[in-house]
């Protein structure tokens, strides 16, 4: 997504002249996401100069949320988190992408699963909420049961406060790079396959706390929506009739990554 631009802090001074601008077109927003790629990256210092400019210019700011990685995530303290939190930076994106060690490696994410969960519980301890990502198709169709039963195992242990998935797209730019780094042959799933992988997923989901699942993201075949584990039999009902034929899926050209 990021490979036609290298990553820089911008300077604070430029980050309040956007700020100001944008508060005189949208003088109501209520609700504002730190762009880009993880402002978790940023010193905690340096984000809270930017949620107080936030604050002094957005009078009705209700939410502010960015993307985290867990190592960035994890680098700050819990007390760091807990005064962003205070200053009203109250959720955050997180790409699980998969619970398994072994599909986390072969696409290089950067993180295994007990940095997953660290991140969730600690961002947990600090009251941020956590919209996490999964991605269906990730592991092919070879490996997509490890797949789906570790992130189920991840998920319950450590129930986020979001769950969306995605279904795996390869772009031309990155689908030799990807084959490569996954280091065997790899053979996408179809659209049954990805279903059935959602079917495993919804089934195998019993978190100690609700979490709000959506696969609304234009990617996905099918569009879902519910709170588990009380929409369980709901969901799966849903998708045995797609597999069934007997709800249409999203068509292919109106999907996108």
């Amino acid at each position: 997504m990021y490979r036609s631009k290298s990553f820089r802090a911008r300077q604070l001074d430029d980050v309040f002249a956007d700020i100001e601008e944008a508060a005189r077109y949208y003088p109501d927003t209520h609700r504002v996401f730190l762009a880009d790629g993880d402002a978790l990256v940023l010193p905690t210092a340096q984000l809270h100069r930017i949620l107080n400019a936030l604050a002094v210019h957005f009078p009705n700011l209700a939410r502010v949320s960015c993307y985290a990685l867990p190592a960035n995530l994890l680098r700050k303290s819990t007390e760091e988190l807990a005064s962003l939190k205070s200053a009203k930076l109250s959720l955050i994106y997180y790409g699980i992408e998969s619970g398994s060690a072994d599909i986390l490696r072969r696409i290089s994410k950067g993180a295994s699963p007990s940095m997953m969960i660290e991140g969730l519980e600690k961002a947990k301890e600090a009251g941020l909420k956590v919209s996490t990502t999964v991605i269906l198709g990730l592991a092919g169709r070879n490996r997509w049961q490890q797949h789906i039963d570790e992130t189920s195992e991840l998920i319950n242990r450590a129930a986020p406060t979001y769950l969306s998935t995605l279904q795996l797209g390869l772009d031309d730019t990155v689908r030799e790079l990807f084959l490569k780094r996954f280091g065997e042959h790899f053979e996408a799933q179809d659209d049954d396959g990805m279903l059935a992988e959602q079917e495993s997923l919804v089934g195998a989901l019993d978190p100690p706390s609700p979490i709000i699942f959506r696969s609304n993201h234009a990617s996905n075949s099918l569009p879902l929506a519910g709170t588990l584990p009380r929409d369980r039999d709901k969901l799966l009902a849903e998708l045995a009739a797609a597999r069934a034929g007997a709800v249409p899926l999203r068509p292919a050209h109106l999907r996108g990554y």
